[in-house]
């Protein structure tokens, strides 16, 4: 390992930038070593915001030029197999993006081979670092739940309410909605409440898009809709649009948690170039909620107004995939967690094409 962990990044789009680059760039001990995209004019224009000596337009010949230590994987969701594939066969760490992969079997393989080659691997479930998250689940873990009775988990964007091609919403490419911001969602749940046993779901198409090259396209989700059960006995609800017409609001998500010993809601939304996210809660023997605040412990010395920011500054996301490399030790979510979130993603289609509830086998 060299002094720094040297990183490439396969990926030019607009959350690359925002996300993964300015991360890494922030770390003392990272050093982005190379960027790979297929417009070169973009990998150029990157490359160059961020000081990358190297540029590729083919991720193989960026992984076979043997100077990286890791790779974070921020291609489309159709690539993210092949590309994190060969990249455990060089024997880097990994950082991929969210879903994992297409299929379960995929995600099972990646995780598995992995483990087999003793790397860090890490699936970016963006909203498991947000402070607000990270305090109610401490709040769980301290009982103020009890035994859940039932949840409701939403994500409401309206990116995908034009009529234009977009690749997620490409069968071939991805699976849809249910793969972007259900994923989020799926993780969330099973992160906070527990590991699910079945699920049966609704999943449709409102936007008439053409294909890539304007001709006919094979249409994926726009809008999702599960039902779920936990192992715990838990019932819930988890839906995702892409179509949700929310005005000036960037997107928002809805949780809301009931169990014998209380309750929690949390509402997050992103209102312009502000976020926010409150926090309500009642006691069981309470008759009113209360709104909690989220002690300045778990956000550190960020400004809370743009949680975006603990990730330039703490110990979380890509800083904290190259923390573990550097410390040998395990992080997460791990691959694993992505397996477990395609495991439902692959239910929830199962059980809308065939018309009934779909189980989850939970052995692995």
């Amino acid at each position: 390992m060299s002094q720094k962990v040297r990183v490439g990044v396969v990926g030019t789009s607009w959350y690359t930038d925002f996300m993964h680059l300015p991360a890494i760039q922030s770390h003392p001990h990272a050093e982005l070593a190379a960027i790979c995209g297929r417009d070169q004019n973009r990998a150029k224009e990157i490359a160059g915001k961020y000081g990358i000596p190297g540029i590729f337009n083919d991720y193989r010949k960026m992984i076979e030029d043997g100077s990286l230590d890791a790779l974070i994987v921020s291609a489309p969701d159709d690539l993210h197999y092949e590309i994190t594939m060969q990249a455990l066969d060089a024997n880097l760490h990994v950082l991929c993006e969210k879903p994992l992969a297409l299929k379960a079997r995929h995600a099972w393989e990646m995780y598995e081979k992995a483990e087999a080659v003793a790397v860090k691997h890490m699936v970016f479930f963006t909203y498991r670092w947000m402070p607000f998250f990270q305090y109610v689940r401490d709040l769980i873990d301290q009982g103020y739940i009890g035994r859940f009775y039932h949840c409701e988990f939403r994500y409401l964007m309206g990116y995908g309410r034009n009529k234009e091609y977009f690749w997620r919403f490409d069968k071939k490419r991805a699976n849809g909605v249910l793969g972007d911001l259900g994923s989020h969602m799926i993780d969330i749940a099973r992160w906070l409440v527990g590991e699910f046993t079945w699920v049966t779901a609704q999943l449709g198409v409102f936007v008439d898009r053409p294909g890539a090259d304007g001709g006919a396209i094979d249409p994926v989700n726009d809008s999702a809709l599960l039902l779920v059960k936990f192992a715990n006995g838990a019932h819930g609800t988890i839906q995702a649009s892409a179509v949700a017409h929310i005005a000036d609001r960037s997107f928002q998500q809805q949780i809301k948690l009931y169990g014998k010993a209380g309750t929690l809601e949390i509402d997050f939304t992103y209102l312009g170039s502000k976020a926010g996210a409150v926090i309500r809660a009642a006691r069981s023997q309470e008759e009113q909620f209360q709104t909690l605040q989220v002690p300045e412990s778990y956000w550190g010395d960020v400004d809370q107004s743009d949680p975006s920011l603990i990730f330039t500054k703490n110990a979380v996301g890509s800083r904290l995939f190259i923390d573990a490399i550097l410390e040998n030790r395990s992080v997460n979510p791990n691959f694993y967690d992505g397996y477990k979130a395609q495991q439902i993603v692959d239910a929830a289609i199962a059980s809308h094409e065939k018309g009934c509830a779909t189980s989850i086998d939970n052995s692995t």
